[in-house]
């Protein structure tokens, strides 16, 4: 209930900020002195409606799309004593983390890697590779799974969800702005929209997207390494410490997609800017010194 609440307020809250700081900085009168004729307030609220519903879409399908996008198979009885013990662990974990006992499954990579998703934390998915029971020992997968039940307990499913629509909600705002001022101002169009208000409106939004997501990444980060701390309470420091060394040798994690990629244990990508998730060094050296 306290997301939900969050997860309205804030865009609440924004749309009314947005608008003082409008008719402030007297932008509306600017843009109509430009023949542009924009409602502001208007364009604010449809592209709140724009920009949450994708991402909450997103988020109620989740557990359905890592389903069918990984080939998950979830444990709903246990075939062997490596799905028992799981599903032991995770249960454990649960109570701990005070939060319903969420789906527990296995996809089929040789990559160590593990993710969990879900629109409510306490009917989430918490799901790991073939790869990373392989390749971990027991208390490495323990931290591993620790790892993901954090994610799971601190809600940030739904907070990422709800950072991702703010985020659209802006990025289609403001490129909506940009698209009229040169179709209007500089193309000089007077009725209607015309092709460069199209072309410059989704060139903006590319580029907007492409900024806004390092705003993105970055709180991706800084998650990281809560769920670590989570991790390390859930199944001892040593054992969380133990499960990034383990990573460190070598078994680089799969590309999981779209919004998954946020939720893995590994992650990285070309520039620091646009990592989801902090070097493994930087993660250890944030456990080892924790008190």
């Amino acid at each position: 209930m306290m997301r939900i609440f969050l997860f309205l307020a804030t865009n609440i809250a924004i749309m009314v900020v947005v608008s003082i700081i409008f008719n402030l900085l007297g932008l509306s009168g600017v843009l109509d002195a430009q023949g542009i004729g924009l409602d502001l307030n208007a364009l604010l609220v449809m592209s709140a409606v724009i920009g949450m519903t994708g991402s909450v879409i997103s988020l109620a399908m989740s557990k359905w799309s890592a389903k069918q996008a990984m080939g998950v198979h979830v444990i709903e009885q246990p075939q062997n004593r490596t799905e028992s013990w799981l599903l032991d662990i995770v249960a454990k974990q649960a109570q701990l983390a005070g939060i319903g006992m969420p789906e527990v499954g296995i996809f089929d990579t040789p990559e160590a890697n593990a993710f969990a998703t879900g629109m409510n934390k306490n009917s989430a998915l918490v799901a790991v590779s073939t790869g990373l029971l392989q390749n971990m020992n027991a208390d490495e997968v323990e931290a591993v799974v620790g790892h993901e039940m954090t994610h799971v307990s601190n809600g940030d499913m739904v907070t990422m969800a709800l950072m991702q629509g703010v985020v659209n909600t802006f990025v289609f705002f403001f490129a909506t702005i940009i698209g009229y001022f040169v179709d209007r101002v500089v193309f000089k169009t007077e009725r209607g929209q015309g092709p460069a208000y199209f072309i410059t409106q989704m060139v903006a939004q590319i580029a907007l997207g492409f900024l806004a997501s390092m705003l993105v990444m970055w709180f991706s980060r800084y998650r990281e390494f809560k769920a670590d701390a989570g991790g390390a309470k859930l199944a001892g420091r040593e054992k969380m410490i133990g499960a990034l060394r383990a990573l460190q040798r070598g078994h680089d994690a799969q590309d999981l997609p779209g919004q998954l990629a946020a939720f893995g244990i590994n992650g990285g990508g070309m520039s620091r800017l646009f990592m989801s998730h902090p070097p493994l060094e930087e993660r250890i050296a944030a456990l080892q010194n924790s008190r």
